[in-house]
């Protein structure tokens, strides 16, 4: 009777092969139930984006391909006439000219002046706290003020510029109502602005470089010419990537100072691509053109970011 038990328990308990076929199952349970999980923790922020991101590039696209007014209830599509009607504009390719200067002036100078100052702001020296403070200050200042502070500085007449030049015999230009400074103006503005990001961002990355290296290379007999060309820039290269790609963006998009200083003006010498768009749309109320416009800037900014990823990256050490 008991080698009947035997036999009858060994007969009731699972083989082998069932227990290898409930693995599986479980392993499928467990990783459909982790997609099923990322799924609801990436949905609403998927959603988001669909709505005020990629939705808004469809719809101005569309918009771009009619003639409304902004203000009728309908429109129709007229093709690529608005496309057409833009690059044979010489105001429109005027502005991007002027854009395209105005980007290279503050960034490239953005990069280099924020770059020096995070150099500086290096160094063990009294009172550095308080310096990066009023460095970042800036930054963080609403586009409206900015604006309205330099428009007291250039004033000719009572501004601040005025008694910086007196002493050395120069007159204050007209910065803001003469076309050969306006663009000259708003950049240096610009400059003062975003440097203090930059220098921060900088400061960042050079406080997070190994000490190690720079102790190698002062035993070498390396001078700071030479840590700084082959040690910290090649360091340094990620964080001139980010700068770039990011810097190249904004500044793009930049329209607050604008507003408050020029207006597009005088005449059109500080109209950039942004400025244009706004001036299409909510000054002659053609969101056709406008739409168009929009889109140019947008295949522009990513044709740049794509250059700056595919070729720029290359150069970019990471360790």
């Amino acid at each position: 009777m008991t080698t009947d038990l035997i036999q009858d328990g060994r007969a009731a308990s699972p083989g082998p092969a069932a227990a290898g076929g409930a693995r599986p199952r479980t392993r499928a349970w467990r990783r459909r139930r982790e997609y099923l999980l990322f799924a609801a923790f990436a949905a609403p922020n998927f959603l988001f984006l669909l709505v005020f991101a990629y939705w808004p590039v469809i719809y101005n696209a569309y918009l771009s391909l009619t003639d409304w007014d902004m203000v009728s209830s309908s429109w129709h599509l007229i093709g690529l006439d608005n496309y057409t009607s833009l690059f044979a504009d010489p105001d429109f390719r005027g502005s991007l000219w002027t854009t395209v200067l105005f980007v290279v002036g503050i960034v490239a100078g953005g990069l280099v002046l924020g770059l020096g100052t995070a150099l500086l702001l290096n160094q063990r020296l009294r009172g550095r706290d308080a310096v990066r403070t009023l460095a970042f200050a800036p930054y963080v200042l609403s586009g409206a003020a900015v604006g309205t502070l330099w428009l007291f500085v250039f004033d000719p007449n009572y501004g601040l510029i005025r008694p910086l030049l007196a002493p050395i015999g120069l007159a204050a230009p007209a910065m803001m109502t003469d076309s050969k400074w306006a663009l000259s103006g708003l950049v240096l503005v610009y400059l003062w602005k975003n440097t203090g990001f930059v220098a921060v961002v900088y400061l960042a990355g050079l406080q997070g470089l190994p000490r190690d290296v720079f102790e190698a290379a002062a035993l070498d007999g390396a001078g700071a010419w030479t840590r700084l060309r082959r040690i910290i820039l090649p360091l340094l290269s990620p964080v001139t990537f980010f700068l770039l790609v990011t810097c190249t963006i904004s500044t793009f998009q930049a329209f607050d100072v604008i507003a408050v200083m020029t207006n597009g003006g005088p005449g059109t010498s500080t109209s950039i691509l942004s400025w244009f768009i706004y001036d299409q749309g909510f000054r002659t109320f053609d969101a056709g053109r406008a739409s168009a416009g929009a889109m140019i800037m947008f295949v522009v900014l990513l044709l740049i970011t794509g250059f700056q990823a595919r070729f720029l990256q290359r150069k970019v050490h990471y360790q």
